[in-house]
């Protein structure tokens, strides 16, 4: 008899319903560093080894991440096995968060993904400019039409998150369930402090984005002269010096206690703190991305969370 095979690792994306395996895909890399050919191969690999989490946005790439990401899919014999997010509000032909540019920037997304609906549809920054009950209502429009499941938040302050919930809750119309975040371990500060509390209060769920801080997590930048292959990757640059050294070096530590890359232990921290969902990751190429994979199911013990804790508090 054949022996059972283990379940998938799944992660509920807050109160949504939504399963996904914990580690996603940034799309942002396509159109930039990973042409057309490049995207698709990267996607089937992604998808073959689990993964189901495919996070863009409609700017980016001035929506060539979008368009590549459609052409996979639109050979995908089971959408509803995937969790497809993308963000609006800063295309330049649909800018802010008005009702208008709303339903027409998601139009124009489910054009480009070849899709009849977004899973999660997440505002991308604050436009204080439009009320949030307008973006709201806009939102409630499209999820009775189908076209939107839920609503997430990307880069919100914890003040405008409070108050996107709010006047939901007061008009009754849908509330945010997820947010958009940027955390790791050199980034820590705004999101424990301002963010993560309020996730918790609320049960939302938490997408980290850029896990290994643009690269830097992956041991690739030890001194300013290494040069990143990309811009996308410049940001690293600025954690090079003392205190990065000193997280390298922890992580390097704790690397060879669990036989795994310094990178898949950068995420497993991430992955461990409470109501993260996935990790957003950001590959430079297919074998970098798939590379991180096995980070999802790596368990770090409370003696190492406690080192990396204390070395990046």
């Amino acid at each position: 008899m054949s022996p059972v095979a283990p379940a998938p690792v799944r992660r509920q994306i807050g109160t949504t319903g939504i399963g996904v395996f914990p580690y996603g895909i940034d799309g942002s890399v396509f159109g930039w560093t990973a042409g057309f050919e490049a995207a698709i191969d990267v996607l089937d690999e992604f998808h073959g080894a689990g993964g189901t989490l495919i996070s863009t946005a409609d700017h980016y790439a001035g929506g060539r991440s979008e368009v590549m990401i459609g052409a996979w899919l639109a050979r995908q014999p089971a959408r509803e096995r995937l969790v497809l997010a993308t963000k609006i509000g800063r295309h330049p032909d649909t800018p802010g968060l008005s009702a208008r540019n709303i339903r027409a920037a998601v139009d124009n997304s489910l054009e480009r993904l070849r899709t009849g609906y977004l899973d999660l549809l997440s505002f991308d920054g604050d436009h204080p400019e439009t009320p949030l009950e307008e973006s709201l209502t806009a939102v409630a429009d499209l999820m009775a039409s189908g076209k939107v499941r839920h609503l997430a938040v990307s880069d919100f302050s914890g003040a405008r998150l409070i108050e996107a919930r709010a006047v939901a809750g007061s008009l009754g119309l849908p509330f945010p369930e997820a947010v958009f975040a940027e955390y790791n371990l050199m980034e820590r500060r705004r999101y424990e402090s301002e963010i993560a509390p309020i996730s918790h209060a609320q049960q939302l769920g938490v997408l980290a984005k850029l896990p290994l801080a643009s690269g830097y997590l992956r041991g690739d930048f030890r001194s300013r002269d290494d040069l990143p292959s990309s811009p996308m990757f410049a940001a690293a640059l600025r954690y090079v010096g003392r205190r990065g050294n000193k997280v390298l070096d922890t992580l390097e530590t704790i690397s060879h206690e669990v036989g795994e890359n310094i990178g898949r232990v950068a995420i497993a921290w991430v992955l461990s703190k409470p109501g993260v969902a996935a990790a957003v990751v950001r590959a430079k190429d297919g074998p970098a991305l798939l590379d991180l994979m096995p980070a999802a199911e790596l368990q770090l013990t409370r003696h190492q969370l406690a080192l990396l804790d204390r070395v990046t508090a």
